[in-house]
């Protein structure tokens, strides 16, 4: 789907473009699913990073390998594959997708295409924040706002299984799918003082939160945060941050890396069941439009996935 202006989602058009030729150390793969993320929405909107007219979008992959470039050991042509399209190329919202070998992983025997389309970008974030920047440690005790979108429900995941407390917050009908990820406390951000409710229950500050959400809940949770504890987000915070320098916080910025070892990791916890992508709901690709509405909605939860062409 290409965009043919920035701005509404109306502006995807289906279209004819060459079949992409591929170089050294790369791949050419035929894209089976995949999935939409805020960044889709936020560069349709802006053009930011050079995503004007003309651009394809799409920064998730699940499919098959049709051929492979000179250099290239770890895969074969009909491999299956998955992975989150770097930045400055064309994206996976297309039949066919270029990428770099060095950041795809063989998808996960267990998962369906469309499950699989839903892991790379969310999972590999989830990841950073929580285990490359936040350095999580047994035992400790994490925050998660908006415990339940497509970041926060692998980290969820992921925080439990490392051993740590985990104080979810979402919306009220999500609730039951946050303990469902092994969340030891959930909190309904709509109905209930989030902030009394933790400095309440932990008087001493949690060791780390994780915003998922933006706005201005990194400045809110400053206050629940202990001395020389963390925060990290994946969104420009905003709000008042000078509590965090009195009391000695880390304040991480946690933008994806793509690493191929990061991926193979997670198909290792989702081959012995230790998480799972949440998917909400799945559109074709020739709904990509709907799909970009929905997402911009908000409220909902899990990834929102998109089918193989038909």
């Amino acid at each position: 789907m290409i965009l043919t202006a920035n701005g509404g989602p109306e502006n995807f058009k289906p279209g004819e473009l060459p079949v992409p030729s591929i170089g050294p150390n790369q791949l050419l793969v035929r894209v089976l699913a995949g999935s939409v993320n805020p960044i889709d929405i936020k560069l349709r909107k802006t053009g930011n990073f050079g995503y004007g007219p003309g651009s394809v979008l799409g920064f998730d992959v699940a499919g098959k390998v049709e051929k492979v470039g000179a250099g290239v050991t770890d895969f074969h042509p009909a491999d299956d594959v998955y992975y989150s399209p770097d930045f400055g190329l064309p994206g996976g919202n297309a039949e066919f997708n270029v990428v770099n070998a060095d950041i795809v992983a063989h998808k996960p025997p267990s998962l369906s295409w469309l499950e699989a389309g839903a892991v790379p970008l969310a999972g590999m974030t989830a990841y950073g924040a929580l285990f490359e920047r936040a350095n999580l440690r047994l035992g400790q005790t994490v925050l998660i706002i908006n415990s339940t979108g497509g970041v926060g429900s692998i980290a969820t995941q992921l925080a439990h299984r490392a051993g740590a407390y985990v104080i979810a917050v979402c919306s009220g009908p999500n609730m039951a799918l946050a303990r469902s990820f092994g969340a030891d406390r959930v909190i309904d951000r709509n109905q209930e003082d989030v902030i009394a409710i933790v400095k309440e229950e932990h008087p001493h500050g949690v060791d780390i939160v994780l915003d998922c959400a933006g706005f201005d809940w990194v400045a809110r949770c400053m206050d629940l945060v202990r001395p020389m504890g963390q925060i990290v987000t994946i969104v420009n915070p905003s709000g008042e941050l000078a509590l965090g320098y009195r009391k000695n916080i880390t304040l991480h910025y946690s933008f994806l890396r793509r690493d191929r070892r990061v991926l193979e990791s997670l198909s290792n916890l989702i081959e012995r069941n230790l998480i799972k992508p949440v998917i909400n709901k799945v559109f074709r690709m020739e709904e990509i439009a709907d799909a970009h509405r929905l997402l911009e909605q908000g409220g909902g939860f899990g990834k929102i996935a998109l089918s193989v062409w038909t």
